[in-house]
């Protein structure tokens, strides 16, 4: 039997059964990853010899009478974690030879639980773009048709999970770096409510491993099915032990709803900010019909939805001024001369994203006083419905394009070119007031593609998105393995 696509719950049974051995799946993934990787570039960082020796330690537990949510189960990890004794570079070269000290926090959480390590995951330059490739680790293809990008940033972790290389991996987000890649490799994950889950230890490197994150981002868990992204997100879910001042306990509200016609869904596949191709509005289109068929309540339209286009705005000017706070000063009075030879009236992303880049503190703080009236209006919505369902991306997987200036590089949505960057704005649509969002497959599109979309959940109902996400698995289907 090949136990390479089964899910982890599946996998806990077996082993449980007596089955197979820990010993046994992680020999069988680390012999599938030396086969087949080489073609995929999923893993980077493998960590082999040690992964052999606590699934060895997995069997012994397990023979002792232990039995931990995840004894035994070979995951992998994102790069961007640190886990001693290996390099945690973020895919820059200045960094290839950075080995921290002490794992993240989440890294601990998986071996606390009892995961078996096969290794780490690839990401782009900086965990900075749409896909993942670097100078260090080269690129990562999508696992249906490698002239294609597994996305960004967590694509190493979304190829590894479709290619078969472990049953869960750990990821994080900030414009859609969970969400994006499950939804090009056609695999699950979880953008979990700001805040849930702690990140320290998912940090820069060289700098010190401190329970400060950046702004908007979070970590999660992703899987190859529902059920699994919940009984990761139990490992994964607790405040920071630095802060709280005690271990972690924390318990989220159940969902909202257990059956499927008790939901009320607002079902979502234009964005006034940039077109949807037809590839993504047909998978929004299978969820919403299942969705009804089921006998869920769903609307396309409300006036209590937020206004998409300044929500679009807003998230791009927050994350931009964030994540150009590292750049060298000859690169910042650059970008000052061009954002001040913008048209007054241009009120495009690309500009919106020009001017954020070199905000003042004092621009800051009048953009950032308006995401909590935001966030409001996301109480106010929830109140009437239980989630969103709508686009991650609007097209599935694209070909690798690596131009060196990513403000140059364009979107091909059904023959309309748009700014690379625009794509990002349905992400942001969860990120900006930190709601959970669920990626789940959708189907595939004309080319074989495939295409997911995500459910976007009440703040800290994050068990309200994932058992809708489960009852859809039940009705469409959820991961299939590449062909």
């Amino acid at each position: 039997m090949t136990w390479n696509f089964l899910t982890a719950e599946e996998i806990a049974v077996a082993l449980r059964a007596g089955e197979v051995t820990s010993a046994e799946l992680t020999d069988d993934a680390i012999t599938r990853i030396e086969r087949d990787d080489q073609a995929v570039n999923a893993v980077c960082v493998p960590d082999f010899d040690r992964a052999r020796a606590a699934a060895r330690e997995a069997d012994r537990a397990r023979a002792r009478g232990e039995d931990l949510p995840l004894l035994g189960i070979p995951v992998t990890v994102k790069e961007s974690y640190n886990i001693a004794g290996l390099p945690t570079t973020w895919g820059m070269p200045q960094h290839r030879d950075h080995l921290p000290a002490e794992d993240a926090v989440q890294v601990s959480r998986l071996k606390a639980a009892g995961a078996v390590v096969l290794g780490k995951t690839n990401v782009p330059l900086g965990l900075q773009d749409i896909q993942s490739f670097n100078e260090i680790y080269g690129t990562t293809n999508n696992p249906w048709d490698h002239g294609r990008t597994s996305g960004g940033s967590s694509g190493g972790s979304a190829a590894a999970l479709a290619s078969g290389f472990g049953a869960l991996s750990i990821g994080s987000d900030i414009a859609g770096s969970l969400r994006t890649p499950a939804h090009f490799c056609g695999v699950y994950a979880h953008k979990p409510t700001v805040g849930l889950a702690s990140d320290r230890g998912m940090v820069f490197p060289t700098t010190p491993a401190l329970p400060f994150g950046p702004d908007l981002a979070v970590v999660g868990p992703m899987a190859r099915s529902a059920r699994d992204l919940a009984l990761l997100l139990d490992v994964m879910a607790g405040p920071d032990p630095l802060t709280s001042g005690v271990a972690y306990d924390l318990r989220l509200p159940p969902a909202r709803h257990e059956r499927l016609e008790d939901f009320r869904v607002l079902v979502l596949d234009e964005h006034p900010l940039l077109p949807t191709g037809s590839a993504v509005r047909a998978g929004v289109g299978r969820v919403a019909d299942a969705l009804a068929d089921g006998g869920a309540r769903v609307e396309r339209h409300s006036p209590l939805l937020p206004d998409l286009a300044e929500a679009g705005e807003l998230y791009t000017q927050v994350l931009v001024s964030g994540s150009v706070a590292r750049f060298p000063v000859e690169a910042y009075e650059q970008l000052r001369d061009r954002a001040a030879g913008l048209g007054a009236d241009d009120r495009s992303l690309d500009a919106a994203r020009l001017r954020a880049m070199v905000f003042s503190h004092r621009d800051w703080i009048a953009v950032n006083s308006r995401r909590e009236p935001h966030r409001h209006d996301w109480r106010q919505f929830f109140a009437g419905f239980d989630a969103v369902v709508c686009p991650i991306t609007p097209t599935p997987a694209f070909p690798h394009d690596h131009h060196p200036d990513p403000m140059a590089r364009r979107i091909d949505i059904d023959g309309v070119e748009v700014p690379y960057f625009d794509q990002l704005v349905w992400a942001g649509l969860a990120t900006l007031p930190g709601l959970p969002s669920t990626a789940v497959p959708a189907g595939r599109s004309p080319e074989g593609l495939p295409v997911g979309v995500q459910i976007i959940g009440p703040m800290f109902e994050d068990r309200t998105p994932l058992r809708l996400a489960e009852l859809l698995e039940q009705r469409i289907g959820g991961f299939q393995a590449p062909v």
